[in-house]
């Protein structure tokens, strides 16, 4: 699609944009360097490449680390609720009734705003406020599949893009190299997002006529997931072409919705809402807290400065793998899902004396993620915090029973529970591994 000069112009930009610092900036390539470094590209219609720094994000893992950064700074935040109602005084609500879904008992939350980050859900919010009205959301559905790396053996991630249009990417991430992802109308069940025979085989397609030499099947396909865009409705606009703008919804109650927008942007959506609240405050309770300091916050996990930093941490990280018989890419894998908390990881595999190598490591994580990390079941260790289920599959099948087993114990499950454990685990392998 892009050439050379565009290109180049393209990338000047977002380096100006990001504030991406000078040894990370962008560099543009010859042909002959280009295939180099990825031999896989087509050499007879390739003419060049940028090659520029882009973060790789876990939207898991943020999100968890949002949560761990927020306790630390006083929030009280609260795992597997329900928003049930709201509560109102007069016209205008002051609080929500909440159920735990661990317990099934209903709780009242008293509060002066509300505000509703409820992503794909946020038009059932605004419904049970009944201030569902004018703008609604527009839902698009988003794959990735993940593939053995020797499958598709890529060194860096590569943008390629498809004659529909769609831009896509493949990452190379320790075994594995994930691809997507896809962009389709949504309008079935929220909880119920799975990848389809015809997501896989796009992706697969796609991959096949961007590397000439690859021939990619469904076969090779170890793992995927699916998620949904909370996108702001354009009518007459194609799926692609729908605005990732976000926008800020008040209704006549008072309930604060916040929708569109993407996950790069979400401290930018932040200072927005924060600042929205901090002039409702003062205006209606004359409480004064001042704007969103959210420029000034480092997340839990990050004392580095810059990628350099990282990179150096993490060959400090594979010296401990090796004296604990892992192989140094587990290093990887632990800095960039714990950050500077690996250490407490690796002080937690001396309490796990096992002769199985990677079966310690996981256990050390398991007891991490209980102690700091809120999990209560086993989906929660093996998708939302360690996203073994999508990147290393193989080991979920390995060590689920002993996983499941340690926090039957931990939690003193019922038989009853560890077998509705178990089933969750089993099915979310399942529709990880099967399309239809």
């Amino acid at each position: 699609t892009f050439g050379k000069y565009s290109t180049a112009l393209g990338l000047w930009i977002y380096d100006l944009l990001a504030g991406v610092p000078s040894e990370d900036k962008r560099k543009m390539l010859s042909k002959r360097r280009t295939l180099e470094i990825e031999p896989l590209l087509p050499s007879n219609t390739l003419k060049g490449s940028g090659l520029y720094a882009e973060y790789r994000t876990d939207d898991a893992r943020l999100t968890t680390e949002i949560i761990k950064t927020a306790i630390d700074l006083g929030a009280d935040c609260i795992n597997y609720i329900h928003a049930e109602d709201f509560i109102y005084t007069g016209e205008k609500i002051s609080g929500i009734v909440i159920r735990d879904k661990l317990t099934g008992k209903e709780y009242n939350i008293i509060s002066k705003t509300v505000v509703s980050a409820a992503g794909p859900w946020v038009d059932d919010i605004r419904a049970i406020n009944h201030s569902k009205e004018g703008k609604t959301l527009h839902l698009t559905k988003g794959v990735h599949i993940v593939v053995p790396h020797e499958k598709l053996p890529v060194k860096h991630s590569i943008y390629f893009d498809v004659p529909d249009g769609r831009m896509i990417f493949a990452i190379p991430r320790g075994r594995v190299t994930y691809i997507g992802t896809t962009d389709t109308d949504f309008f079935g069940s929220k909880d119920e997002v799975r990848t389809s025979l015809k997501d896989a085989s796009y992706l697969i397609d796609a991959v096949n006529l961007a590397f000439p030499s690859i021939s990619l099947t469904i076969g090779d396909i170890q793992s995927s997931w699916a998620g949904l865009r909370p996108l702001i409705n354009q009518p007459g606009k194609k799926t692609f072409e729908i605005s990732r703008k976000d926008e800020a919804f008040v209704s006549h109650s008072g309930l604060i919705s916040i929708a569109g927008g993407k996950l790069t942007g979400y401290r930018k959506m932040s200072l927005k809402i924060v600042n929205l609240v901090s002039r409702l405050l003062k205006s209606e309770y004359n409480i004064t807290s001042g704007k969103c300091r959210t420029r000034l916050i480092r997340l839990s996990g990050n004392s580095f400065k810059g990628s350099r930093g990282v990179r150096t941490y993490i060959e400090l990280v594979s010296v401990s793998m090796k004296e604990y018989g892992l192989k140094p890419l587990m290093a990887r894998y632990l800095v960039q899902n714990y950050g500077d908390k690996t250490d407490l990881i690796l002080s937690l595999m001396d309490h796990h004396p096992v002769t199985d190598p990677e079966l310690r490591l996981i256990m050390a994580e398991l007891q991490y993620c209980i102690q700091n990390e809120m999990i209560v079941s086993g989906t929660d260790f093996m998708i939302r915090r360690t996203g073994r289920l999508y990147f290393d599959i193989d080991s979920v099948k390995k060590y689920e029973e002993t996983i499941l087993s340690v926090m039957a114990r931990e939690f003193e499950w019922s038989p009853k529970r560890l077998i509705e454990e178990r089933n969750k685990l089993e099915m979310e392998i399942y529709h990880a591994t099967h399309f239809e």
